[in-house]
């Protein structure tokens, strides 16, 4: 077993992108990761129930593309939606027509695609930084992970952002090694056409930028003072180049939520109080929400660690930076100021909007995985010579407890995946309702639905009412149909609304119904 690197010693330099940097180990490692992540995606495509709500606009927002291309880019980043576009025409070449299953089909695959491509740089990023072998391990406890694994095989811009991230980060690593210009150019483009996916991936010109500054002042060998200032121009046109088009069209530079959070948390503002689906935000909450939103953000970091790997992250990240000197002129200095500038975002978005979902916390996992190899090595180190009757460790007894560490690991990372698959199982009955109305209803027909996935599964107009609302409250006039969820009890709206079909939400909640009323008018 190889040691995890220090600052330097397992990183590889100068010919970065040379036969000296890619061998043919690199290549055995990609491929069986590969195999293993298109496995576990194909499989969780094959047996999803519903795709996210999320899903629903983006696959609306790609059919847009062809009829309404500049209200389409103004509206919202056109790069997820473009990639669906792509992989949707490829698909009809082999017969892939306009139903909603194979839009949703395409979607999906876009998403596993990016997720398998990602690999690739986050796999040379962990080379980088812990070596060939320790990367390796890193990389295939993220694959296997169910969460990130759900959300590589689901309608969401998780993985497309995530691979134009870790390109661009890979890159920038390669470029403060190298000092080579077109190094950083790369570094530029790959996150302007990423920034076209999620905003956030502007951020790798931004550290790459504040790292040449910081350069200016304490110069490395192969990076003088001038070379730093022409360094910066060159990340930042590469950034432009893919990104001008893009800020033409929509009129503005910073996305919206960004500057919210930015005016919300200038000191004068927090006195306001802000309307953003809370009920206030004032300067006195601020340090109490700070506190709530970090022991959230840990709490969903090692519910998404599953708990069993969080350890080893800990130890990891710990004894890196105790062990590393001069970090500041190594790739995990990118690596550190990318995992602080995550949390610091949830942080900001639970204080300002009051949540937190999984999919805020992605990136932080996805980039956090390379410690958990040091953190692994270390509790074998240690299991060793709690067991070991000599009290020594050697590198054969300390290999044999860090697989049996990993393998239980990647063992409850499965037994969680029996519990999530198929994807939205429990929602199982907003399919069959679907069907139902598919079969059952009027293409003109206005369906009231507690959840607008039932309706774009059945092609049918709707009217999306608020579950916290009763639906008598909820002013549904024009509505042919309703569809109601609810534990016991009937829905009665007047005489003539009659109950029509009726089935089970899912299998394990035999109390839950969704039903479908007709209305009379």
């Amino acid at each position: 077993m190889n040691k995890f690197s220090d600052s330097g010693q397992n990183d590889c330099a100068a010919g970065e992108l040379t036969g000296r940097f890619i061998s043919k180990q690199d290549f055995i490692y990609i491929i069986i990761l590969t195999i293993v992540a298109l496995v576990i995606g194909v499989y969780l495509i094959a047996t999803t129930v519903l795709i996210s709500k999320d899903g629903i606009f983006y696959i609306k927002q790609t059919q847009n593309l062809s009829n309404d291309l500049i209200n389409t880019i103004r509206e919202h980043p056109p790069g997820y939606p473009f990639l669906i576009f792509l992989t949707h025409r490829f698909a009809s070449l082999f017969g892939c027509g306009t139903s909603i299953q194979c839009w949703c089909y395409c979607a999906q695959s876009t998403s596993l695609l990016c997720r398998l491509l990602a690999i690739i740089p986050l796999y040379f990023i962990g080379k980088l930084l812990i070596g060939d072998k320790n990367s390796f391990w890193a990389i295939l406890i993220l694959i296997i992970l169910p969460y990130p694994a759900a959300s590589g095989s689901d309608v969401l811009r998780e993985w497309p952002h995530i691979l134009f991230l870790a390109a661009s980060l890979l890159f920038l690593i390669l470029g403060s090694k190298s000092g080579k210009w077109w190094v950083f150019a790369i570094t530029g483009f790959t996150a302007g056409l990423g920034h076209l996916i999620r905003p956030e991936c502007a951020q790798t010109v931004i550290y790459g930028s504040v790292w040449l500054l910081i350069n200016l002042f304490s110069p490395r060998p192969n990076i003088n003072r001038l070379k730093s200032i022409y360094l910066i121009a060159a990340i930042i046109i590469g950034f432009m180049i893919p990104t001008i088009p893009y800020f033409k069209i929509k009129g503005e530079i910073l996305p919206p939520k960004l500057k919210k959070l930015i005016s919300n948390t200038i000191p004068g503002q927090l006195n306001n109080i802000e309307q953003t689906g809370r009920e206030t935000c004032t300067a006195s909450a601020v340090p109490i929400d700070t506190a709530k939103a970090s022991v959230k953000f840990i709490q969903m970091t090692s519910d998404n660690m599953m708990h069993f790997f969080i350890l080893p992250l800990v130890i990891g990240f710990y004894t890196q930076y105790r062990r590393t000197q001069q970090w500041l002129f190594t790739g995990w200095f990118f690596i550190l100021i990318l995992l602080a500038v995550y949390f610091v975002m949830a942080v900001l978005l639970y204080i300002n909007y009051g949540y937190i979902s999984r999919r805020h916390d992605m990136p932080f996992i996805v980039f956090a995985i390379f410690y958990v190899p040091l953190g692994l090595q270390i509790l074998a180190s240690w299991l060793n010579k709690k067991t070991s009757k000599i009290n020594a460790v050697t590198g054969k007894n300390v290999q044999k407890w860090f697989i049996i560490l990993t393998v239980t690991g990647l063992s409850l990372c499965a037994a969680k995946f029996i519990r999530i698959v198929p994807l939205r199982w429990d929602k199982q009955g907003y399919r069959d309702t679907a069907e139902w109305l598919t079969k059952n209803t009027d293409p003109a027909d206005i369906i009231a639905v507690p959840d607008r996935r039932i309706t774009f599964y059945a092609q049918r107009q709707d009217i999306e009412y608020d579950e916290k609302i009763p639906v008598q409250e909820n002013g549904l006039r024009g509505a042919g149909y309703i569809v109601f969820k609810n534990k016991n009890g009937k829905l009665e709206l007047n005489k003539e609304t009659k109950e029509v079909y009726s089935t089970l939400m899912n299998k394990r909640e035999k109390n839950l119904k969704i039903s479908t009323y007709k209305v009379s008018h």
